[in-house]
C-alpha cells in the first residue's frame, strides 16, 4: 500500500513538473537586469557580432533538434518584417560548447535577444512566437 502512495506521489510531482516547464516554452523572458548595466561583451559572443551596435537575435541549434527548424522560420519571418534591424546569428551548440555553457543553454532550441551594447535583454526556451520576438525587438 505504501509503494502505491509513493508511486501516486512521484506521478504527480512528476506532471506537476511538466505542465510546469510546458507553460514556460517559447514564452520570451525579460533577462535579469544585473548585468544591465555592464557594457562587457564576453569575446565569444563578440566574435558572432553580439555587441556590434546592432540588435543580435542568437539562436543555438543542432542538426538533430526537430524545432530548430521552426525557430529559424520564425526568426526570417520577423526580421523580413522589422527591414533587418538585427543581426541573425545560429550556432550549433555542438560546434559552440563554450558560448552556450556561459549563456546557460540548458535546452534546444533557445533563443536570445542582446541589444546594440552587446546586453542579454530576452531569453526564450523553445520555438518563439514571432510577435512577441517583434514586440521584443521594438523595445530595443
Amino acid at each position: 500500500m505504501i509503494a502505491l502512495v509513493v508511486l501516486a506521489i512521484v506521478i504527480v510531482a512528476t506532471l506537476g513538473v511538466g505542465v510546469m516547464l510546458r507553460t514556460r516554452e517559447g514564452k520570451i523572458r525579460a533577462s535579469s537586469p544585473e548585468g544591465a548595466g555592464s557594457d562587457y561583451v564576453d569575446p565569444a559572443l563578440a566574435a558572432v557580432g553580439v555587441g556590434g551596435g546592432v540588435p543580435v537575435i542568437l539562436h543555438f541549434s543542432a542538426p538533430w533538434c526537430g524545432p530548430c527548424a521552426s525557430v529559424r522560420r520564425v526568426i526570417a519571418r520577423v526580421l523580413g518584417d522589422t527591414s533587418g534591424e538585427a543581426l541573425d546569428v545560429e550556432l550549433d551548440l555542438d560546434e559552440n560548447p563554450l558560448p552556450a555553457r556561459q549563456l546557460g543553454v540548458m535546452s534546444l532550441p533557445t533563443t536570445f535577444v542582446f541589444d546594440a551594447a552587446g546586453r542579454e535583454r530576452y531569453r526564450v526556451s523553445g520555438v518563439p512566437e514571432a510577435a512577441d520576438l517583434r514586440a521584443a525587438l521594438a523595445s530595443l
